[in-house]
């Protein structure tokens, strides 16, 4: 499949039918869910999005990144029947050069333990340097 990769901001409504379409909106709690997804797609550092060559959506990536030494990758997810493609791995890429190359710019993510394999294919490696501050109110849910 021929697909394109831009910086892109989607509306709250196409990136939750884009979630639709994944496994990545298992990531997200169901309180507040409309209200942070729409914070999320305004406020992300970078935003992409892998267009098909009929400008559906395949992939999106979002990060947040000080563009001087680190970068944060809160959603990574190409659509079912579009994975082991080479999507995720274009996205994750480019969001890479964005924030500042690989030169300059550590990457961290939080990952569903499904994903695991996948980061770990692409070189990211578990970190024992990392320190969470979680007091969310957290319910499951699938995004539908």
């Amino acid at each position: 499949m021929k697909y394109t990769i831009n910086e892109e901001r989607l509306t709250a409504d196409e990136y939750i039918e884009f979630l639709k379409k994944t496994d990545l909106g298992s990531q997200y709690p169901r309180e507040r869910f409309r209200e942070r997804i729409s914070t999320l797609v305004e406020k992300a550092s970078i935003s992409l999005v892998a267009r098909n060559e009929h400008r559906e959506i395949a992939g999106v990536c979002f990060g947040i990144t000080d563009f001087a030494y680190w970068l944060f990758i809160t959603d990574l997810g190409v659509i079912r029947e579009c994975t082991g493609q080479g999507i995720g791995k274009e996205l994750v890429k480019k969001l890479h050069e964005l924030a500042g190359g690989i030169e300059n710019i550590i990457m961290y993510t939080c990952v569903n333990e499904n994903a695991i394999p996948f980061y770990e294919k692409i070189g990211m490696t578990r970190p024992s340097d990392v320190m969470v501050y979680n007091r969310v109110e957290w319910t499951d849910f699938t995004v539908e």
